[in-house]
């Protein structure tokens, strides 16, 4: 009855926290009561954009998972190939995910980003929040004898439906936007990021577009959401590369990610 009751307390959490920015840390705490690991990042995920960062529990070493993964080695990370390849909810541990893939470009994957960070397993709750985003919760473990068991992926599994519920009713309905950085943080902590960021570079505007691009909208998301046309945003995303001297997105994202890590 202990347990049961403890487990209540902590789906109320859950459920009280919706819409707030605590929510990501109840969701992470409730599922730490279910299985036991190390460290929890949460992403947002669209087709053929940058995973957005919601929220991680790293300790040591997290400037990688922004300077490295969420710049460029998401590419190659199995769990994200298999999301963009097949898009199934449910969960997954790396040893299903790797069981059938090209070994060599896993192991070279394992080397850039699991040896660096010291994860040693990995296992994936995948949540569709509607037909092109999606919650992706990642669980991590340090120990070199610790793996995720097929009966741990099992109890995961039979509270699927619950934290997909709980993620839709929290993320559904609002953009997939960028993260504190930590537990204690707001999210103003992204705004006076940016408001840092280019400073001397950037008129008011180029730095608001430049915070939505960076969390993961297109021109016409943009377009929508500041009520200019496409042409406009077009114009502005041309002279913010220029300004930067930057050619992409991916060379944007990267400037912007080295400078909010490192200015905290």
């Amino acid at each position: 009855m202990i347990a049961k009751s403890s487990e209540n307390e902590l789906i109320a959490q859950c459920v009280e926290a919706i819409s707030s920015t605590g929510f990501a840390q109840k969701i992470v705490n409730y599922i730490a009561h279910l299985v036991p690991f190390d460290c929890a990042v949460i992403l947002g995920c669209r087709a053929n954009k940058h995973p957005i960062y919601l929220y991680d529990s790293i300790a040591t070493r997290r400037e990688l998972l922004f300077q490295r993964y969420l710049t460029n080695s998401f590419i190659n990370d199995p769990f994200y190939i298999e999301l963009s390849k097949k898009g199934h909810e449910g969960v997954y541990r790396l040893v299903d995910i790797t069981a059938s893939k090209d070994l060599a470009a896993y192991t070279q994957y394992q080397q850039q980003f699991y040896n660096e960070t010291g994860w040693v397993d990995e296992l994936s709750i995948s949540v569709r929040i509607d037909e092109h985003r999606w919650i992706v919760i990642y669980l991590g473990l340090l120990e070199n004898k610790q793996r995720f068991s097929a009966i741990q992926k099992n109890k995961l599994t039979a509270h699927f439906n619950l934290i997909k519920a709980l993620c839709r009713q929290h993320w559904g309905s609002q953009l997939l936007l960028l993260g504190p950085l930590n537990s204690s943080a707001t999210g103003q902590l992204i705004e006076r990021g940016l408001a840092t960021f280019a400073s001397e570079q950037l008129t008011p505007r180029e730095r608001q577009i430049a915070m939505l691009l960076v969390q993961g909208c297109d021109s016409n998301d943009i377009a929508t959401q500041l009520n200019i046309t496409l042409g406009t945003v077009k114009n502005h995303r041309k002279r913010i590369y220029a300004q930067l001297k930057v050619s992409s997105l991916s060379e944007f994202f990267q400037l912007f990610l080295n400078h909010l890590i490192t200015s905290q």
